[in-house]
């Protein structure tokens, strides 16, 4: 098999010889819909056929390709450390914990490591800093000199400024290196003017190079023109012009004279950017824990590192967001059980916000929440609303719990008189939380729980009314936190469905846990998660009928499960076991998806739907009101009679009025 060579053109390697057979592509997958993810490759890495001398296996199967065995290797590249606070030096931490656990044969730097623009007795801590933090590297590191590290600032400024403390601490401000058939070049960009000495990287007679350092890159590309790779390193990014001069077109005929420099990295300006010229790449790095303005963090404004996979023929180069690599081995089973403990821990919110007459409000809630791990938590709370009547004091807070801490944050939360008009919405608070551990922090989903609320006088009815889902995008949402049940519960709803599908979703919370009531194909099922599996009860044929009101029950009573349809039990299950539950919302008119979503809508009338923590209906024939009513054990009851901005009001004594999505109607309910 012929060796797979490649040419440059622009930034690109096209393969000049390759085997088809090893390129060749199937039919794109019919499910893939989107054209994003289509970055600019390389060439595809040559294959070579599976042989006996590396393939072993006793079973016969489809054949396959292996990737041929040349050389390969990886380093990373660290952006400027300086600019911004000297808390940055964590952001560097935290980048040299991601790298050691990718183990690239080395690091690169590309200037500006210390904040300097100081006097030697500012500068010797900080270069002590930052080496201490970057010999933790499990490989070699490699420095280049920046304006920060070199300027000096103060009294007796010193010949060369810091240039002397610099090559002692550091290295050379310029030097090269060979590694498994590649140089590394470092160059450095803040020689002095030489007619008057001063160092300015806003002034282009001070962004030249030296004859000296001219004389001595032409000798080292020399040295390196078998290289397979030629890489360099500096501070300024030059080529761009500007405050820059124009002195780098002498160094890049250099460069494209050699024929073999793949990449020249820079950094300084704190974003990145790629400048491709005549085969090679120009890349400019953004920071590694420097001053960062965060403008386009998905651009390149953005705290990264660069890791570079070299092989014979090509070279990759990818920015990984600093604080983003997972250590595979720090996600144990107890990691994971602690996680869920504490996605599913309770918050209280209370006392429950009471609306006056007029829709005001001015009332403090406090908010509580014990930690149920031995790690620490950090938990961020954000009061809001989009009605902006509504106000929170204060608008956040940040807060860490302990180990077994139980905490608390009071909030003073105010609205503003109104009418419960299209505009009203309810208060959530959103809670972001961390579980930190000695190497890293575990953000957990954000979870947005409603602040509970209930009307001085509840808003009057203007008649019976059902509401219409379109059974495409329509439901209604209930927040779980809010219902409370006892191991015994009733879920019912009376409906008339204009249509049946295979599986249609009336009122569910089930995920792998939890219960729910379908209509699938005309015949009512329902199901609850118990003892590690579902129970289910439903009729054998389709007995339910389009156009026509009917009133479905779902009752467990700890034992059995029972199916009531029109009052006439329908099945009964004798089952026992731990109810699984979960912090999905209860959807009616749908079936709740893993994230909180709908999915297998209703198409039809939905009203009065009313959950109960008891078992209400034990005989096989009982009477069903057409219009349910509250009592001491409800726990949810929507009559569908009184709408508020998109909201329905919720009669039980919880106040856990549900939220509408995609605006079903409300219909005048004819009796039944």
């Amino acid at each position: 098999m012929k060796r797979i060579k490649a040419i440059r053109l622009g930034c690109l390697l096209l393969p000049v010889l390759a085997p088809l057979s090893l390129f060749s592509q199937e039919k794109e997958p019919e499910n893939l819909t989107h054209d994003r993810h289509t970055h600019t490759h390389n060439s595809r890495h040559e294959r070579v056929p599976a042989m006996e001398d590396r393939f072993f296996t006793n079973r016969e199967g489809a054949p396959l390709e292996l990737t041929n065995e040349e050389p390969m290797f990886t380093f990373a590249v660290f952006g400027d450390r300086t600019g911004g606070p000297d808390s940055g030096v964590n952001i560097l931490a935290d980048a040299v914990r991601d790298v050691n656990l990718l183990e690239p044969d080395l690091v690169m730097t590309v200037g500006d490591l210390i904040q300097g623009y100081n006097t030697s007795e500012k500068w010797m801590p900080q270069m002590k800093e930052y080496k201490g933090i970057m010999n933790n590297l499990l490989c070699p590191w490699f420095p280049v000199a920046g304006n920060h590290d070199i300027y000096w600032r103060g009294d007796n400024r010193p010949t060369g400024e810091h240039e002397p403390a610099y090559e002692t601490h550091f290295g050379p401000l310029w030097y090269a290196f060979e590694h498994k058939d590649c140089f590394f070049i470092v160059l450095y960009s803040d020689e002095a003017n030489p007619e008057n000495d001063e160092r300015n990287f806003h002034k282009p007679e001070s962004q030249k190079m030296s004859p000296e350092q001219f004389e001595w890159l032409k000798d080292v590309l020399g040295k390196a023109k078998d290289s397979e790779h030629v890489f360099l390193f500096l501070h300024h990014p030059r080529w761009i012009g500007n405050n820059y001069g124009d002195d780098w077109k002498k160094v890049h005929d250099e460069l494209v004279k050699a024929g073999n420099v793949s990449a020249v990295f820079a950094g300084h300006v704190h974003y990145m950017r790629s400048d491709p010229k005549d085969g090679i790449d120009y890349i400019t790095l953004a920071t590694t824990g420097g001053h960062q303005p965060g403008a386009f963090p998905s651009a390149g404004y953005l705290h990264h590192y660069h890791v570079v996979t070299v092989r014979e023929n090509q070279v990759a180069i990818t920015a990984y967001p600093v604080g983003e690599a997972l250590d595979v081995r720090d996600i144990t089973p107890e990691l994971l059980e602690k996680l869920q403990a504490v996605s599913g821990a309770s918050v209280a919110i209370e006392p429950a916000l009471t609306l006056k007459e007029n829709n005001s409000l001015d009332q403090k809630i406090t908010v509580s929440m014990t930690n149920p791990v031995d790690r620490d938590l950090e938990l961020t709370l954000l009061p809001s609303c989009s009605d902006s009547r509504w106000s929170f004091t204060p608008d956040h807070l940040h807060i860490t719990a302990r180990a077994g801490e139980k905490v608390s944050a009071d909030f003073q939360v105010t609205r503003l008189e109104g009418a419960l008009d299209e505009a009203f919405a309810s208060p959530i608070l959103t809670l972001q939380t961390e579980y930190l551990t000695e190497s890293s922090r575990y953000p957990l989903p954000v979870r947005e729980i409603p602040l509970p609320y209930t009307f001085a006088t509840p808003p009057p009815s203007k008649g019976s009314f059902a509401l219409d889902f379109n059974g495409s995008d329509q439901y209604i949402e209930v927040p779980s936190a809010k219902i409370p049940l006892d191991e015994a519960f009733t879920l019912e709803a009376w409906f008339k469905a204009r249509s049946f599908g295979s599986r249609v979703g009336l009122a569910t919370k089930t995920q792998g846990s939890e219960y729910g009531l379908f209509v699938n194909d005309g015949r009512p099922h329902f199901s609850v998660h118990l003892g590690g599996s579902y129970a289910s009860v439903s009729s054998p044929q389709p007995m339910l009928k389009t156009n026509q009101w009917h009133h479905m029950a779902g009752v467990y009573d700890g034992k059995e499960l029972r199916l009531y349809v029109d009052g006439v039990l329908v099945d009964t299950n004798k089952r026992s076991g731990k109810r699984k539950t979960n912090d999905l919302p209860l959807l009616i008119g749908a079936d709740v998806t893993g994230n909180g979503g709908a999915t297998s809508h209703f198409n039809g009338l939905i009203d009065t739907v009313r959950l109960s923590k008891v078992a209400r209906y034990q005989s096989e024939q009982v009477e069903i009101e057409s219009k349910l009513t509250s009592d001491d054990e409800t726990s949810l009851l929507l009559n569908m009679d009184v709408l508020f901005g998109s909201q329905t009001y919720d009669q039980s004594h919880n106040g856990v009025h549900a939220i509408l999505h995609g605006s079903p109607r409300q219909q005048a309910r004819e009796q039944q």
